[in-house]
């Protein structure tokens, strides 16, 4: 194929370079005076320039078929976070869970009187009552006088009184051994209530009653049979553990 492309180049070239049955043509000098050119001397006066051309378009052959897949290359380093993408569609609700327990309501609570008068003595004393009103699960000792907390938690507490004949009134609501709060009333010919009130935070075993005490004066209490005059009650606010 090569060769046949060569040869129809190079015959194309000389039949344009000296066509046939054509008179060459006189070169023509500067130095000519005359402006007469020599005479021909017969023959061709130049040998023509052969010029080798490749059309390379017809020798590209066809295509291969895929060679075999390298080894992977080495693992490159760990590009920087993406952004945040946008947020997804709300997912379906899931299933109900299992139950809990029921919520445990504690109580506590008394509420107790005095139906007799009382005079102090020369010492400490607690005020002992007889008339029981309320008293959940036992909580209020009816012998020593005394509430005993069982439930933990914020207590709300009041006493009431009664003043007469001349005698002074001073008692302390106490909380284990300490004073918290006082009532007081001064000897007069009148009969008085006296109220007192507070809120204690108490822990487990720990006792809240009622002292009386003797000073330089006499401290009674009145009550009948027919009327109660002395209160102590006592009730659970909110416990510790709810």
């Amino acid at each position: 194929m090569l060769g046949v492309v060569l040869s129809l180049s190079f015959v194309h070239l000389v039949t344009w370079a000296a066509p046939p049955n054509a008179a060459p043509v006189p070169c023509r000098r500067c130095c000519d005076e005359d402006g007469v050119a020599p005479p021909p001397t017969g023959g061709y006066n130049q040998v023509p320039e052969v010029r080798t051309y490749i059309n390379m378009t017809i020798l590209k052959g066809d295509k291969g078929d895929r060679g075999e897949r390298g080894t992977p290359g080495k693992i490159g380093q760990e590009g920087p976070p993406g952004s945040v993408g946008p947020m997804g569609s709300k997912g379906s609700k899931g299933q109900a869970g299992v139950p809990g327990e029921p919520c445990k309501v504690q109580y506590s609570a008394f509420s107790v009187g005095r139906r007799k008068s009382l005079h102090s003595l020369e010492a400490y004393q607690p005020l002992i009552f007889d008339t029981v009103f309320v008293n959940l699960d036992e909580h209020f000792n009816m012998f020593s006088g005394k509430f005993v907390c069982r439930t933990p938690g914020i207590y709300f507490f009041n006493v009431n009184i009664h003043t007469w004949n001349f005698k002074e009134t001073y008692l302390h609501i106490m909380r284990n051994e300490a004073e918290q709060a006082i009532v007081y009333a001064q000897p007069s010919d009148r009969s008085i209530m006296q109220s007192q009130s507070l809120m204690l935070d108490l822990g487990l075993k720990d006792e809240v009653w009622v002292r009386l005490y003797k000073r330089e004066r006499e401290n009674a209490i009145y009550s009948d049979d027919v009327d109660i005059y002395i209160t102590f009650n006592g009730y659970l606010i909110k416990a510790s553990t709810e």
